[in-house]
């Protein structure tokens, strides 16, 4: 009987080591901006870009094309360094039917919006999730997106270097926004100059930019079909070709502090 039990335990043990580590061939969050500068409706506009790349037939064909013909992915929102949720678990995409419930699951999550510009948080809360996941891949990517540069918690590099240092790659897809901030806060035309110099980095690191929201569901497709196969876009970044200057990796700090010092009771 005492053997019998610890056959059991053994097997069970084995079992739990497996289901811990099933190989995939990317591990990705999707980390989404829900700061303040984002309206509910630009926010729905960002889901419902991810929910049609997820489920285009391009991206599942480059899912499909990996050595396991799987990935696994997360989707998290974020704003302050204190306000980063995780909307949709870890799942499993290899197949048209994986991506409609992971899409649904995106669908039907509570829309949340917070205030401040973390990018540093999100970073630090998405390496966090690579942790015990349960599956195992060569990659593990942090794809993350947003409108305006860092400007609360740690400084970005901080946790650009931390992600580098553990082989994670961050690829960036910033938002050009310039329209007139609901807030008045500053706009930043060369945000990115600033994700290409200050946000993105590790093994293969690239941005796409989207020029204003309306461009964002062609950009994040064009992204996540980049991602998956694991290659970078062919054409840099124009501007960056053309020799300008990118932003200093404070310039959020900076912004802030100078909005604060003219609008002493602003509530961005």
């Amino acid at each position: 009987m005492a053997a019998w039990a610890l056959a059991c335990v053994v097997m069970l043990c084995a079992q739990n080591a497996f289901a811990k580590d099933r190989p995939v061939d990317l591990e990705l969050v999707l980390a989404v901006d829900i700061s303040g500068s984002i309206d509910p409706g630009e926010a729905r506009l960002q889901r419902d870009g991810y929910i049609a790349a997820l489920t285009d037939k391009r991206v599942l064909a480059a899912i499909g094309q990996g050595f396991h013909g799987k990935i696994a992915a997360t989707y998290i929102e974020w704003s302050g360094a204190d306000k980063v949720w995780t909307a949709v678990r870890w799942s499993e995409i290899a197949s048209a039917r994986d991506a409609r419930l992971f899409a649904k699951k995106i669908k039907d999550a509570p829309l949340i919006s917070g205030v401040r510009t973390s990018i540093s948080g999100a970073i630090a809360y998405a390496l966090q999730l690579f942790d015990r996941n349960g599956f195992s891949a060569p990659r593990q990517v942090i794809d993350l997106s947003g409108d305006g540069p860092n400007n609360h918690g740690p400084l970005v590099t901080i946790a650009r270097d931390a992600a580098m240092a553990m082989n994670v790659t961050i690829n960036g897809l910033p938002i050009v926004n310039l329209r007139p901030n609901r807030f008045g806060f500053p706009l930043l035309p060369d945000l990115d100059l600033y994700y290409e110099n200050c946000v993105i980095g590790g093994p293969g690191a690239f941005i796409v930019v989207a020029e204003g929201f309306n461009a964002f569901p062609a950009a994040i497709l064009r992204k996540l079909i980049l991602e998956i196969a694991g290659r970078k876009p062919r054409d840099p970044p124009v501007r960056l070709a053309q020799g300008y200057r990118p932003p200093p990796c404070d310039i959020g700090e900076r912004q802030l502090r100078e909005y604060f010092h003219s609008n002493p009771f602003g509530t961005f």
